[in-house]
């Protein structure tokens, strides 16, 4: 026969169970509401970016100028961390160079403002300048069977 303490502890083992399957449920709950809620902020903020370009995608030059940026941004996260501060530093700002190139030429084809068409011709003969300079840099500092097997760099999809 089950006595009455016999049957108080059972009764609490099983709701300390329930307890502790319930305390589970609503923490995996908190997790996939905390995901879900980070992935809705993140498709809200999306849409309302596409919502404010798709406003302005029939104009060229804003077209131009956010594919720049787009560019850019692939370019600079495909580079691999090095574990040197200087190459990682030059590889990243060779793409950002880049993009600024890019961005002028926009400027130059649909700018209509005499000082910004200026800066902007005056950011392509710097810029290009300061490519040229770290991939000499660049060049200098890799191994010997890099030098043997070069690959070409990436185009930045725009004619000079």
């Amino acid at each position: 026969m089950i006595t009455e303490r016999e049957t108080t502890q059972m009764t609490g083992q099983f709701l300390t169970k329930r307890l502790d399957a319930a305390i589970y449920l609503i923490f995996t709950l908190a997790v996939v509401l905390a995901i879900l809620g980070i992935r809705v902020l993140r498709a809200g903020v999306e849409s309302e970016t596409l919502a404010n370009s798709s406003q302005t995608t029939a104009d060229a030059d804003w077209s131009e100028l956010i594919a720049s940026m787009h560019r850019m941004h692939m370019a600079m996260g495909a580079v691999a961390r090095s574990g040197d501060n200087d190459i990682d530093f030059v590889r990243l700002m060779l793409p950002h160079h880049q993009a600024a190139i890019d961005m002028a030429k926009t400027e130059l084809l649909h700018g209509k403002d005499a000082q910004m068409r200026r800066l902007a011709q005056e950011i392509i003969t710097d810029q290009q300048s300061e490519i040229e300079l770290m991939q000499r840099w660049l060049k200098q500092r890799e191994p010997a069977s890099a030098k043997e097997d070069p690959t070409p760099a990436p185009n930045s999809g725009k004619e000079n």
